[in-house]
C-alpha cells in the first residue's frame, strides 16, 4: 500500500466512526447511568431488556429511556462499546 491509499484509507476509518458517535440523544438519555457490576441496580427496578438492533446505530441511552430506564446494566458488549443490557429504574 502506498502512502495516499493509507491516508484515504484512514480518512475513510475516521469518518465511519465519526458517523457511529453522532447518534442524537433522545430526552433524558444523558443523565443514563452505564453500570457493568450487578450491585449497583440491586435496589433498582427492572424496566426491561434492550439490544442494539442489526445494522443500525442507536445510542443504548435512548433504548434504556424508551423502556422507562435511568440505569443500563450491560450484559454484552463490543470493544466496550455496550449491545445488549437490562434497563432498571433506580432511586437519584
Amino acid at each position: 500500500m502506498n502512502r495516499n491509499s493509507l491516508r484515504v484509507t484512514g480518512a475513510g476509518f475516521l469518518l465511519l466512526l465519526t458517523g457511529c458517535v453522532t447518534t442524537a440523544l433522545a430526552p433524558g438519555a444523558i443523565d443514563v447511568r452505564i453500570v457493568r457490576n450487578a450491585a449497583d441496580v440491586a435496589s433498582c427496578t427492572t424496566a426491561g431488556n434492550v439490544r442494539q438492533p442489526p445494522d443500525q446505530n442507536v445510542d443504548m441511552r435512548n433504548l434504556t429511556v424508551g423502556v422507562g430506564g435511568n440505569t443500563l446494566f450491560v450484559t454484552e458488549e463490543i470493544f466496550g462499546i455496550a449491545t445488549a443490557g437490562v434497563a432498571y429504574r433506580c432511586p437519584k
